[in-house]
């Protein structure tokens, strides 16, 4: 019977070299950076709101029902009575030691189980409408590249022009105008109708795509309008390279040209851009959300800035910074896989 004996050198070795590596370094070191940053980031925020004239506790001074003894007493219980460094300081200490954001003052629960009832509805948007402007934006941007200046070219800038020059302030408002004149066919209110729960799996699905399309729509078109028109300008640019250009002259097919050798190298920006659309998945609805009554984190953040919910703002914000940071080091990353030129060590 033969046993298996691990070498304690081979282990060490594996361990060097995984640990050790390029990319391995390059995260440890922008973790680093990124707890630093998010430090400065809370404190900068927190005492910005300080500064803000008022605290949550001023909707109730005009309401009898609130007497001065109860405002104080409410006061001390939120920790407003306490200078802003050490009211900063305790929720720090919380938020490290225990993972503990706060209480909302609006809803007397904990900020963190708030935020996360609200966080699958605008991941479940955001990410359809990502899905949306990158499976349609980009071959419309190459395919404009391929047959410049020709009526499809000239089409497709006629309507990236057209979808630029309308932010989602208007588009939203363009759709609840045609989900009225189309009534009842496009639901624009809630995530579900009322007979969700009485639907099967299927149904229910179903139920919730339907719903997802003209939120969806208002998001996507002006976001769909840029990409396109980044991706065309970027394939026009590598299509006029010499590499280009030899490919051609040693007969290589036109779409290996094109969706290989072309792509490729138009492909740098697209994924630095990817990297700030991830950041945004969980803060670029709040108009859509709004417009459409859709249950996600926009009309809460919103509230809760209104009202001062000191804690709820708080995390809200530390969520759009890490989401932020995790975007650009995703980018970093992908365009060091995309590029091998690119080396990470070389990367601020």
């Amino acid at each position: 019977m033969s046993l298996f004996v691990v070498n304690p050198t081979v282990i060490r070795s594996w361990l060097s070299t995984r640990l050790l590596s390029q990319t391995s370094l390059y995260v440890g070191k922008r973790v680093l950076q990124a707890l630093f940053t998010l430090l400065l980031a809370s404190a900068l925020s927190f005492f910005i709101i300080e500064l803000a004239p008022g605290n949550f506790l001023d909707q109730y001074r005009q309401s009898p029902q609130f007497s001065a003894a109860t405002l104080k007493l409410l006061k001390a219980q939120f920790g407003l009575d306490k200078p802003a460094w050490q009211q900063y300081l305790t929720w720090l200490y919380q938020v490290v030691f225990h993972g503990n954001f706060g209480l909302s003052f609006s809803y007397q629960r904990p900020v963190v189980e708030i935020l996360w009832e609200r966080v699958p509805n605008t991941l479940l948007l955001s990410l359809a409408s990502f899905l949306v402007t990158w499976s349609v934006a980009i071959p419309l941007g190459i395919l404009g590249a391929v047959h410049q200046n020709r009526w499809l070219d000239r089409g497709l800038q006629v309507l990236s022009y057209l979808g630029q020059g309308m932010p989602t302030i208007i588009t939203g408002l363009l759709l609840l105008c045609f989900a009225q004149l189309t009534a009842p066919l496009f639901p624009i209110g809630g995530r579900t109708s009322i007979t969700h729960d009485d639907l099967t799996w299927l149904g229910q699905l179903l139920d919730i795509g339907w719903h997802l399309i003209l939120p969806t729509l208002a998001l996507s078109i002006t976001s769909f309008a840029g990409l396109q028109r980044i991706t065309r300008g970027q394939m026009l640019d590598v299509l006029r390279q010499n590499y280009i250009q030899t490919a051609r002259a040693k007969g290589l097919p036109e779409n290996r040209v094109i969706y290989v050798h072309a792509l490729r190298n138009a492909v740098n920006p697209l994924i630095t851009l990817l990297g700030f659309e991830f950041a945004s998945l969980l803060g670029g609805a709040f108009i859509t959300e709004n417009y459409f009554s859709w249950p996600g984190l926009g009309k809460l953040i919103l509230d809760a800035v209104t009202a001062k919910d000191l804690y709820l703002t708080m995390a809200s914000l530390m969520m759009g910074a890490v989401m932020l940071i995790l975007g650009n080091l995703l980018a970093d990353l992908g365009l060091s896989m995309a590029d091998p030129r690119i080396r990470l060590q070389e990367m601020s």
